[in-house]
Order: structure tokens, then C-alpha cells, then sequence
């Protein structure tokens, strides 16, 4: 299996530009996989610097609605012309805010009924094809991140009320070994993994994706460090052959003291990142 970050917000190489986004590209012996879409068309210009074609995508995955995950997605559908996309059902009828700097949507404007043939809308469990698995969340047994506090949605009657993440999927590809992808983790990371241990015995070798503990700005705390330290300890005890390659959403401070406890099992990507698993 092939990882290429094609859309993040780090980079250590001026050959490649980065946004508040999130696109990871991952290609098999049977699939070419797109996961999320970043905020915009970067992860295209990004793509073709690292030699990955788009076109030959069979499937993109939206992890939720907000649109550092979706927001490309109207610029890869002109591109490739065969891909199915996999979201969740309320994002079309849903709109995102958040207060964070001020109040301001998190959406994103797309043309759901041009590109509807084309899209997999999911509400329960569902198996894409073989190997390729998406669950809802199902576990609240752990916390969900702090940063989710200022993250909102709007009823139909206009008002905003806090977001419950029920437009966040989680995606499985693997057989013998699976590898999880979290998108942002909006629902806490303990709780997807624990969603997708009660669905199979299949060992879970990596977890991709951001972790949504974010960094302190100013008088703004999330996480603080023994929290977690709790959530890499249990990480460390649930999942000791894990490998985890976060970025993202997963603040500097949050990686170094994961890193503390997860030693060589932790990884952070960045724009450009390319590996084989």
C-alpha cells in the first residue's frame, strides 16, 4: 500500500503548497484512493509534482462536511470523470460553523444534484467492496476532543446548535491488516478505533489521519498535557503494534507528548509525505 499526503499543513519542501486541508492519496494491488479533498484545488497542483494521477481514482472518501475535507472535492470531479465518492447522507442537507477567530462557515458550496449518479451516500455500516469498509460512529465510551466546542451546525429554523459529528464516517481498507482513517477525529480517537474493534478481529496495523488536539491560542486551551498523556497511554496499552502517522488537525504540542509515549510507533505527515506499507 502506498501513502502520498497530497494536501496538509505542513510542508518541509518549498516544491509544495500547503492550506488548512486534509487529502491523502493511497493506492493498492486492486484500488487508487483519494481520502478527503483538502480546502481547495491545491492537492491537484500537488499531485502532479509527485507523479500520482487522479484521473485513475476509483474512489474518493469524505470523511465529514467541513471544507478543509471537502472543499476540492468540485475540482477533482471536473478532473476525473470515473471515481465514486463515499460521504455521509446529512451533508447535503447540513451547514458548518465555527466561532474559532470569530464566527464563520465551515461549508462548502457543491452541486449535489450534477454529480448525484456519482455519489455514495452512507448512514450505517456498509462494505464499499472487499476490503474496503466504512463505519458510522457507533463507541461515545471515551471523551470527545475539546477543540469540538466551537464547532456548530444550523437547524432548519436557522439556529446554531453545537455539531455531534453524525456526518463523520470512518474508513477501513485491508484484508489480512487494516489500516484506519480518521480525518479529524472529530468523535475522539479511542472512540473510532473502539468502533472499529467491535466490528471485526482484523488487527489494526495503522491509523492515518488527524487527531483533532489542537494547540493553545492565547487564552484558548483544549487538551491539557495530562489528558493527554492519558489518551497516549491508552493508546500505547489498547494498541501497542500500532503505527500512527497523524498531522493535520494534531497540534505540535499534542504530537510531542504522544511522541514521549508512542516513541518509533509515531509518525507525523506532511505535505509531500510518501511512504509504502
Amino acid at each position: 500500500m502506498r501513502i502520498v499526503v497530497l494536501a496538509d499543513n505542513r510542508k518541509i519542501s518549498s516544491d509544495f503548497q500547503i492550506e488548512h486541508g486534509l487529502c491523502i492519496y493511497i493506492e493498492t494491488d486492486q484500488h487508487k484512493i483519494l481520502l478527503d479533498t483538502g480546502a481547495s484545488d491545491i492537492f491537484i497542483q500537488n499531485a502532479k509534482k509527485l507523479g500520482v494521477n487522479l484521473k485513475a481514482v476509483d474512489y474518493v472518501f469524505i470523511s465529514h462536511g467541513h471544507s478543509d475535507h471537502i472543499g476540492g472535492l468540485s475540482f477533482f470531479l471536473e478532473l476525473n470523470t470515473k471515481a465514486k465518492v463515499i460521504m455521509s447522507s446529512v451533508i447535503q442537507n447540513q451547514s458548518y460553523f465555527s466561532k474559532r477567530d470569530g464566527l464563520h462557515s465551515i461549508s462548502t458550496k457543491f452541486d449535489f444534484d450534477t454529480y448525484r449518479k456519482r455519489i455514495i451516500f452512507v448512514d450505517k455500516e456498509l462494505l464499499i467492496t472487499d476490503g474496503i469498509q466504512i463505519y458510522t460512529n457507533q463507541s461515545k465510551k471515551c471523551a470527545t476532543p475539546l477543540g469540538n466546542k466551537n464547532l456548530f451546525k444550523k437547524e432548519d429554523n436557522g439556529e446554531l446548535i453545537l455539531d455531534d459529528f453524525n456526518h463523520e464516517l470512518i474508513f477501513t481498507i485491508g484484508k489480512e491488516k487494516l489500516l484506519v482513517y480518521t480525518g479529524c477525529a472529530h468523535n475522539g480517537l479511542l472512540n473510532i478505533l473502539e468502533t472499529v474493534t467491535m466490528s471485526t478481529s482484523i488487527p489494526i496495523n495503522w491509523v492515518l489521519g488527524g487527531f483533532h488536539l489542537l494547540a493553545p491560542r492565547k487564552e484558548i486551551l483544549y487538551e491539557s498535557e495530562s489528558e493527554i498523556t492519558a489518551i497516549g497511554n491508552a493508546l500505547q496499552s489498547q494498541y501497542s503494534k500500532t503505527i500512527f502517522l497523524t498531522g493535520h488537525c494534531t497540534g505540535e504540542n499534542a504530537f510531542t507528548t504522544l511522541s514521549q509515549i508512542l516513541t518509533n510507533h509515531l509518525i507525523q505527515f506532511y505535505c509531500g509525505y510518501s511512504e509504502n506499507i
